[in-house]
C-alpha cells in the first residue's frame, strides 16, 4: 500500500470513528438499564401499557438501552411516586409511569404525597378509556337491568381517592348498592379478586380489558355494562370507540334516572374523568434532568408513536386512543390540571360522607 492510499484509508477511517462517538452534549445510554418504575402490580392497565412501549422505546433511545419494568403497588401508587420523587437521579436511567390513581391524590391534597408533577419532565402520555363489568350470576345482562336493581355488589378497590373515585362515584350516582373493599393493590388485583368471585363487579381501563376481560366475556364469565365513554371536539362524554355497542357513562345514568345528568355530583364526575382518563397515563423524568437527555426520551416518544409498527400497537392493544408526546403530552397534562376547585370541594365532602375518609 502506498502512502498516498495509506493516508486516504486512515482519513476514512478516522471520520468514521468521528461518526460512531455522539457528539459533546449528547445523551447517549449504550450498555445502560434503565429502570421503569410502575406503581402497580403486574398486569394491571399501567403494567400492560408500560410493556407496550418497553421495546419501541429501547429502539430509539440513542444507544439501545434495556428498559426493565420494575413493579412498585403500595398506597394506591404512592408508595412508587414518592420512590421516585425521592431516589431518581437526573440521569435518565429511572422513569416513571403515572396513572390517574396517583394524579387523584395529587390534586386532592393527600397528605401522603411528596412527589409533584410540577417539577418533572413530561415524555409521553396516553389518553384511555374505562369499561365496567358484572358477574352474570346476578342476573344482570346490559345495563338496562341495573334501573331498580338493589343486589349488594361488591368492588376491589384501591382506595377512594385513587382512579376508582371514578367509578365508585358513577355507581353511587346510579343509586347501586356498591360495597367498596379497600387495600387492593392496582386494578389487576381487582380482577383477579372478580375471577375469583371475591367481588362480582369490577371496571379496567382499557388496556387490561382488552387484554384481559374481553376473554372472560367471551367465556360468559362476564358482562359489559358501560364504558365512562370519551370526549368529543366540544367536549361532551360520547360513546368509547374501543365498545361502540355499549352506552358511556352519561347514557346509563339517563337509562336509570329518566333525565340526563346535571348538578354537583355530575360536574364532579366529569373533571375528575377527564383528569383521571384524558391523560390517563405519563413517563416522567426528574426535574434536574438535563437538557440533552429530555431530549432524547422525548425524541424516542416521538419516533415510536409514529412508528407503523407501533400504531398497530395503539388499535390493537390501547385502542386506538390518542398518544401525546413532549410538548404535545405537556400541554395536555396541564389541562388535567384545570380541576375546579368547586369540584374538589364538592369531592371532598362526598368522600368524608359517604366513605369517613378524611383528605388531608
Amino acid at each position: 500500500m502506498g502512502w498516498k492510499t495509506f493516508w486516504k484509508v486512515a482519513v476514512v477511517l478516522a471520520a468514521a470513528c468521528v461518526l460512531a462517538v455522539p457528539p459533546a452534549g449528547a445523551a447517549d445510554f449504550s450498555g445502560k438499564t434503565i429502570k421503569w418504575i410502575i406503581p402497580f402490580n403486574v398486569g394491571g392497565g399501567s403494567d400492560v401499557w408500560a410493556r407496550l412501549y418497553a421495546p419501541f422505546l429501547q429502539k430509539y433511545l440513542p444507544g439501545n438501552p434495556t428498559i426493565v419494568i420494575k413493579n412498585m403497588p403500595g398506597g394506591g401508587s404512592i408508595v412508587g411516586a414518592n420512590y421516585f420523587h425521592e431516589r431518581a437521579r437526573p440521569n435518565g436511567l429511572t422513569i416513571f409511569g403515572s396513572s390517574g390513581s396517583t394524579t387523584f391524590p395529587y390534586l386532592l391534597g393527600n397528605s401522603k404525597v411528596k412527589y409533584d408533577f410540577s417539577q418533572y419532565h413530561i415524555v409521553l402520555a396516553s389518553s384511555t378509556g374505562g369499561v365496567a363489568y358484572i358477574n352474570p350470576d346476578l342476573g344482570v345482562k346490559s345495563a338496562a337491568d341495573l334501573k331498580g336493581f338493589s343486589k349488594e355488589l361488591v368492588y376491589a378497590s384501591q382506595g377512594v381517592t385513587s382512579l376508582d373515585l371514578v367509578p365508585l362515584l358513577a355507581f353511587d350516582m346510579l343509586g347501586l348498592n356498591v360495597k367498596a373493599v379497600f387495600g387492593y393493590k392496582g386494578r389487576g388485583a381487582g380482577r383477579v379478586a372478580f375471577e375469583q368471585g371475591e367481588v362480582n363487579i369490577d371496571y379496567q381501563t382499557s388496556t387490561a380489558y382488552i387484554e384481559n376481560v374481553r376473554p372472560l366475556v367471551e367465556m360468559k364469565k362476564a358482562v359489559p355494562l358501560m364504558t365512562w365513554g370519551v370526549l368529543d371536539e366540544e367536549g361532551n362524554v360520547v360513546r368509547d370507540p374501543i365498545e361502540p355497542d355499549l352506552p358511556c357513562f352519561p347514557e346509563v345514568y339517563e337509562m336509570v334516572h329518566g333525565k340526563k345528568p346535571s348538578g354537583p355530583a355530575w360536574d364532579a364526575w366529569k373533571a375528575f374523568f377527564v383528569a383521571g382518563f384524558g391523560v390517563q397515563k405519563a413517563v416522567w423524568l426528574p426535574g434536574d434532568t438535563p437538557e440533552d437527555i429530555v431530549a432524547a426520551w422525548r425524541e424516542a416518544a416521538r419516533k415510536t408513536i409514529e412508528d407503523p409498527e407501533f400504531q398497530v400497537v395503539i388499535e390493537k392493544s390501547l385502542g386506538g386512543y390518542k398518544q401525546y408526546y413532549g410538548e404535545g403530552a405537556a400541554k395536555a397534562f396541564r389541562e388535567v390540571l384545570k380541576v375546579p376547585k368547586e369540584s374538589k370541594a364538592w369531592l371532598l365532602k362526598w368522600i368524608k360522607d359517604k366513605y369517613d375518609v378524611t383528605v388531608d
